[in-house]
């Protein structure tokens, strides 16, 4: 169940979203993730979209902290799609074009978003925009739901943290976050289709003509372990082909600094 919606003025700024969204707007909950599974848990239809104004114990991934104050963006999304939970995770990829699409359409001329793997969204090098999966499988390696969270800066966003970060506001943007919120859902069920429809290969060819740090020296974090190497490519199932000495490595999994400011 989801906790009863503190409602803050969201009735009068309900977004205008395409048929495919169903949505839950909630005024204050703990975790817009943690409601989209319950609620798929509890048979939720896919393009379930959970909204909400502020969240009490926002996530990123690997458990970090994600600060929610009111003004930003928090929604997560419920997708049911016919694949491998394997093939889903490319879905992280389409939702980061969705988000750098709606960015961009709210930008000042001479600004520019680009995508960092494997899920951010930053303009002008700091981070604008994350993006968390969470997926449960429905006996054997069947996938039952996926949830696609979001977190978008609109109107403020942290000081305190290991990347520098910015806001739409900060950009020059008075966007407010319904409006943001339908051209984002809009982007989205766009390249889902176009996902379903052709696959990955597309989806990557764009991801990387909005890509941050291609062609340049990155520092990759896994875990116990950190190495460089050079950004060159993604492979065909969306993992990051880094080019080092001791030959090519992919990374699946894990954290990627360019190290050189301003590599495209």
């Amino acid at each position: 169940m989801i906790p009863k919606a503190v409602e803050q003025g969201l009735a009068s700024q309900v977004p205008d979203l395409p048929d495919f969204y169903n949505l839950v707007s909630l005024g204050v909950t703990e975790s817009t993730n943690n409601d989209a599974r319950n609620l798929a848990t509890d048979g939720a239809l896919e393009g379930t979209l959970v909204w909400a104004k502020s969240q009490g114990a926002g996530r990123g991934r690997r458990g970090r902290d994600w600060a929610s104050p009111p003004g930003n963006l928090y929604a997560s999304l419920i997708l049911r799609p016919d694949c491998a939970p394997s093939t889903a995770a490319q879905i992280s990829f389409v939702a980061a074009l969705a988000i750098r699409d709606a960015i961009a359409q709210f930008l000042p001329d001479g600004k520019v978003a680009q995508l960092k793997w494997p899920n951010d969204v930053l303009v002008n090098q700091k981070k604008i925009a994350g993006i968390l999966l969470e997926s449960h499988l429905a006996g054997g390696n069947d996938l039952d739901w996926l949830v696609v969270g979001t977190g978008v800066n609109i109107g403020s966003f942290p000081d305190q943290v290991e990347r520098p970060a910015t806001s739409l506001q900060e950009l020059g943007s008075d966007v407010s976050v319904p409006h943001y919120l339908e051209a984002y859902a809009t982007h989205m069920l766009s390249w889902y289709r176009q996902w379903q429809e052709d696959g990955f290969v597309v989806i990557r060819q764009s991801w990387l003509e909005h890509a941050w740090g291609q062609g340049g020296p990155v520092e990759v974090r896994l875990g116990k372990e950190t190495f460089q190497g050079v950004f060159v490519d993604l492979d065909e199932t969306g993992a990051l082909v880094v080019s080092t000495p001791g030959g090519s490595r992919l990374v699946s999994a894990g954290d990627v600094f360019p190290l050189t400011e301003g590599a495209s």
